[in-house]
């Protein structure tokens, strides 16, 4: 069975709304802190990692890059919280993301962000691992470390899905 093609889509917080928060500044909350040299920009994401014990963790993971056509064969959740990414360089990256079918992922989307946002993956939501493009890439991540099973993975049949440039 071939792979089916998917399209990027911009990475918007209403297209992404499903999956997780967009961290960015475009239309965050503005308060300005210290005196007048800061510019806060508040309440970007909720980190939920709670359930069983857990608790949050910050951690860098450096993405190698891939070349596009990319090809997606898995993806993952992480039931028990979930997951920030932050890129520290300008360079964009892929998401691939799912909604859940009775256990299940559906048809991914593809969102292309730019090195100006970062994402957090709700708790559960199907995902990608980490797509860099372009160079070696930093993110901040932010996630759950503690007790219990905090991944599920699913292996598409075939050759599962490729994602093309528009």
């Amino acid at each position: 069975m071939a792979a089916v093609q998917i399209k990027i889509e911009p990475l918007t917080k209403a297209a992404f709304a499903p999956f997780g928060n967009v961290i960015e500044t475009h239309g965050a909350e503005l308060r300005i802190i210290n005196g007048g040299s800061t510019e806060r920009f508040h309440d970007l994401m909720e980190i939920d990692v709670s359930p069983e014990g857990g608790k949050p963790i910050v951690s860098i993971f450096r993405g190698q890059p891939f070349a596009f056509p990319v090809s997606i064969k898995m993806v993952e959740r992480h039931p028990l919280g979930s997951q920030a990414f932050i890129p520290m360089g300008p360079f964009p990256f892929l998401l691939v993301v799912a909604q859940d079918s009775n256990g299940a992922p559906k048809t991914p989307r593809a969102f292309l962000a730019t090195g100006g946002q970062g994402v957090n993956y709700a708790r559960n939501v199907w995902h990608h691992p980490l797509l860099s493009l372009e160079a070696v890439c930093d993110f901040l991540v932010i996630d759950r470390s503690g007790p219990g099973n905090n991944l599920q993975e699913h292996f598409y049949a075939g050759e599962g899905f490729t994602v093309v440039q528009s």
